[in-house]
């Protein structure tokens, strides 16, 4: 019997998509050279000459700190700013990115000193100018490696012409801005309790401190009454309760609460029946409290019982219930008055509304040296603090009482074995010590040490005080101008005038916050902030560059003077501000005459200041002030945000932003907060290493940086896939349009519906990206993106236009359908609007895709934003087409077991059965992908009895036998 003759292999009359693009990225291979490119070109400058004279939009970026690598956190934020650039700038805005670094402060200056320390050597023994030098050149060092590793995550800013806060023109701003308080009289020194940090001897910010749970000494004191209107109170006990030991040698008072009900309370032991005389006797001699009569607050007996060990006792509670009120005037002795001076004056009973029953005895010892509520009372009557404590924490030498010795902060100088209990326990005072009181306390987020409240005289910008009206203009303005109808017309003395934070507070409502809770966050913390600390005792920063008159105290203000200092510090930098300079500064007055302040200013005045030296100075033409958007982490409500605010409401009268947006920050997999000592921190370097940039790009673009988030294996993992997906999206746009010029093209108004339903998709997709933009809701811009690319286009619409694509068309002559004509139209328009709206997310691989089909077509990023309107009228009805696509999921899933079964191989071998059809059952076996589609009773699934297209693969009626062609190929190949 003969061969059946072999049929003909038609593999080369199909059109199989071509392209270079490769499935494997190998990204960590490919974007260093990427980027050399962009170097190499000046991409940034090119982008800027493109967008020159459009809208602007300007983003004023937070200063991060020079001292160590990049971590994820830098990494998650700086990709958040690249892309709100980016999406303005593809919008066609004119959006500059300056990058900059916070350089001055105590964390570079403590660095420098441990490797003094490692050295075995003395900073202070070192010349100011050479030690400043060193901390200049450790951040330099800092700057220069973050700065590569954020232009290796893809970061498009003028990376050659940052912005540090040690730039002389900057240090030099700073001191300028500083002026400005000083003449609108917005500036004082004064003694006030300050967070301090002894290990790093210098006052802290409260966006400097952290808090953490501790375990502290607690001790109950009694105060003997020697004076008060109740007589029967002269030679009773006042109880005092604190948490921190150390402040008893600095006790000027006791504060008690008006409206507190207060007992006279006695305790009694009486002896047990079995106990003699002398075992009894030295069970009270082992705790001679059991007996007396002590002041306590009523509510919180029965707590002072049990810390002083009473519980036991028979307690006789005396006739008198007092309210605090009662208690003015009374009068108690320290219990160390036998040393004599400071320790012998009297200490008054104080009256303080901050005195409550929560916890203690219900009556509060007043130190004014260490604690805000005990400076205010007893400053308004008459008590002033006495400085006790030195700036290394330790009471200074000529103190009568623990002179030269501490740390206070020490653990063990405050234990209840400790020399302060120790000694009151000897004097008779101490009634209860016990190492167990939690609670949470303030810690320097950097040394990580306790930190102290301390008074000690200090710079402050004062938070209520009536600003000058010429420091808040754009004020009245713009916004009192509507509410007080003629007050612009008033004379300025006559307008009513507004505190700092008033002003800051006005500032804020005007303010656009994203997410919108951060505006209640920034407000809470204005309202209740005390007035702003501004100066620092180190050496690392700028100089609070005042003269102030020994004769008056008063600060001077001569605009000559000022500019003389501003001058010098722009040509040599904070170096300049030396008491050498200091007759040339001051002109034609004696030098003798005046203080030279030595304290710097706080990191925060300068960060808060970089809208004046960034946006202001001209050094880059193409700002502008305000900024249209701030963009940190949520921390900076405190931080970064607000000093900026406040410097900006002190002299300009308003907010320098627009509009701020916060992200949260970054736990790891198990949603724990990243820290060494656990192990679970992710290096974004390694990240990079071996995933690449665009990974962790999307990956920060993915995820709802808004709230705390995650990063791990897992995750990546899924953003690796979800990578993949869409660079294969591309490498079948690259491939579908490899022979593709456009000249054969069809206009919208041509093409099937299910084309213009795709652009109908395609402008619907459009625009939710750009509300995403306006909201800066990147993770709605990236699921949207990504959707589309798998469901609408992977999943659906390639899927069903592959066949029309590969085999509408003669392979030979190029002769096409008309229907291919108009998917490759579409696939191009799809094409041209994708790359772009990827370009912010992957713009290494965008520039790849971009490159592999337009060799000479210049970088992705200086294209603008697709149009991709589509005209009303030639709109498709997509609410049918949505029913079309339910139905074909349907039926998909009910081909399914035949497949697993292996009835069929492919949904191409199915015929399906539907009790009704909602188009014409071409179309629809044309979306179902099946030979056929009937009408019937209910839905079913049949194989087909038609025979295969030995080019096409489809089973048609037409087809007399497997590998023969149906009329549509036999039409491609016989032209």
């Amino acid at each position: 019997m003969a061969d059946a003759p072999q049929k003909p292999d038609y593999r080369p009359t199909v059109f199989l998509p071509k392209t270079d693009f490769p499935m494997k990225a190998g990204l960590p291979q490919k974007e260093p050279a990427i980027l050399a490119r962009w170097e190499e070109q000046d991409l940034y400058g090119e982008v800027r000459r493109a967008r020159a004279g459009k809208p602007k939009f300007i983003f004023h970026d937070g200063p991060p700190y020079a001292n160590g690598d990049m971590h994820i956190g830098h990494a998650l934020n700086h990709v958040l700013k690249d892309m709100v650039v980016r999406t303005q700038t593809l919008l066609g805005k004119d959006a500059p990115y300056v990058p900059g670094w916070d350089c001055h402060g105590l964390p570079i200056e403590w660095k420098v000193e441990e490797q003094y320390r490692k050295k075995k050597l003395n900073k202070d023994e070192v010349p100011v100018k050479e030690f400043r030098a060193e901390c200049r050149a450790y951040a330099q060092h800092w700057v220069d490696v973050q700065r590569e590793q954020l232009k290796r995550l893809g970061i498009g800013a003028d990376w050659a012409n940052p912005y540090l806060t040690m730039q002389y023109d900057s240090e030099a701003t700073i001191v300028s801005e500083l002026f400005k308080f000083a003449k609108s009289g917005q500036l004082y020194r004064g003694a006030k309790p300050v967070m301090w940090s002894p290990v790093e001897k210098t006052a802290l910010a409260e966006a400097e401190i952290e808090y953490e749970d501790i375990v502290s000494t607690q001790i109950d004191v009694a105060f003997e009454i020697v004076e008060s209107p109740i007589p029967e109170l002269v030679g009773a006990y006042a109880v005092v309760w604190t948490t921190t030991p150390w402040t008893i040698p600095v006790n000027q008072g006791i504060a008690y609460g008006p409206d507190v009900d207060y007992f006279l309370i006695m305790t009694v032991v009486p002896r047990e029946d079995d106990e003699s005389q002398a075992e009894y006797e030295a069970r009270l001699a082992a705790n001679p409290w059991h007996n007396g009569k002590f002041l306590v607050a009523r509510e919180l007996v029965d707590a002072f019982l049990d810390r002083t060990q009473s519980a036991q006792a028979r307690m006789a509670l005396s006739e008198l219930i007092c309210k605090g009120s009662d208690l003015a005037g009374t009068i108690a002795r320290h219990p160390m008055h036998k040393l004599g001076g400071f320790f012998a004056k009297p200490r008054p009973f104080l009256a303080g509304d901050f005195v409550t029953t929560d916890q203690g005895t219900g009556l509060v010892h007043m130190a004014p040296d260490h604690g805000e509520d005990d400076f205010e009372l007893c400053r308004a009557n008459g008590i002033d603090p006495v400085f006790a404590v030195d700036a290394g924490g330790f009471y200074r030498p000529d103190w009568l009482w623990l002179g030269g010795q501490g740390s206070v902060i020490n653990a063990k100088f405050n234990a209840p074995d400790g020399p302060i209990c120790s000694d009151l326990r000897e004097a008779g005072a101490l009634l209860a010590a016990s190492a167990d009181f939690k609670h949470s306390y303030p810690h320097s987020w950097r040394s990580k040490a306790k930190v102290i409240y301390r008074c000690t005289p200090q710079w402050f910008i004062p938070m209520d005080k009536l600003m000058d009206e010429r420091s808040c203009r754009w004020f009245f303005e713009s916004r009192w101008e509507n509410e007080g109808g003629a007050l612009l017309e008033k004379p300025l003395e006559k307008r009513p005038k507004r505190s700092l934070r008033q002003v800051a507070l006005h500032a804020i409502a005007d303010t656009r916050f994203v997410p919108e809770k951060g505006r209640n966050r920034i407000q809470s913390m204005v309202e209740g902030r005390p007035d702003w600390v501004i100066s620092r005792q180190r050496a690392w920063g700028v100089p609070i560059a005042l003269f102030v008159e020994r004769a008056t105290g008063e600060v001077l203000v001569d605009p000559n003077v000022n500019s003389r200092i501003v001058e010098a510090i722009r040509e040599q930098g904070v170096d300049a501000w030396d008491e050498a300079n200091a007759a040339h500064f001051l002109g034609n007055r004696n030098p003798d005459d005046y203080e030279m302040v030595g304290d710097i200013l706080d990191v925060w005045f300068d960060s808060g200041c970089t809208h004046a030296f960034v946006l202001e100075s001209g050094r880059w033409s193409d700002l502008v002030w305000p900024a249209d958007l701030y963009l940190e982490g949520s921390d900076q409500h405190r931080g970064w945000f607000q000093s900026s605010l406040l410097e900006s409401c002190g002299t300009r009268g308003r907010a320098p932003y627009n509009a701020v947006l916060t992200h949260g920050f970054t736990m790891d997999a198990k949603g724990m907060k990243m820290s060494k000592s656990l192990g679970n921190t992710v290096d974004p370097l390694d990240l990079m290493r071996d995933y690449g940039a665009d990974i962790l790009r999307l990956w920060a673009l993915s995820v709802d940086f808004t709230e705390d988030h995650r990063i791990g294996k897992e995750i990546l993992s899924g953003v690796a896939d979800q990578y993949r997906k869409l660079r294969n999206t591309f490498r079948y746009l690259l491939g579908a349009l490899s022979d593709f010029d456009g000249a054969d093209g069809v206009a919208p108004g041509e093409m099937p519906e299910l084309e213009r339903y795709m652009l109908g998709l395609l402008s619907d997709l459009d625009e939710r990206l750009r509300t995403a933009i306006q909201d800066f809701d990147f993770n709605d811009y990236v699921r949207a993106l990504t959707d589309f690319c798998n469901e609408d286009l992977s999943a659906f619409y390639f899927d069903i236009r592959k066949d029309v694509l590969y085999c509408d068309v003669d392979a030979l002559t190029g002769r096409q359908s008309q229907t291919r004509r108009a998917y490759r139209s579409v696939l191009d328009v799809l094409f041209h609007a994708l790359i772009r709206y990827a370009a912010p997310v992957l713009v290494f691989t965008s520039e790849e895709v971009w490159g592999t089909r337009f060799p000479e077509g210049g970088s992705v990023h200086l294209l603008e934003w697709p149009n991709v309107h589509l005209a009303p009228e030639l709109r498709v009805d997509a609410a049918s087409w949505a029913r079309l696509r339910e139905l074909r999921a349907i039926v998909t899933e009910a081909i399914e077991p035949l497949r697993r079964d292996k009835v069929i191989g492919s949904s191409l071998e199915a015929e399906v059965t539907l009790p009704e059809l909602p188009a014409p059952a071409e179309l629809l076996a044309e979306l179902f992908i099946t030979s056929a589609v009937h009408q019937g009773d209910t839905l079913k699934i049949t194989k087909t009895g038609n025979h295969k297209c030995g080019r096409c693969w489809r089973y048609l009626p037409e087809v007399e036998e497997d590998g023969d062609l149906c009329d549509r190929c036999e039409e491609y190949v016989d032209a």
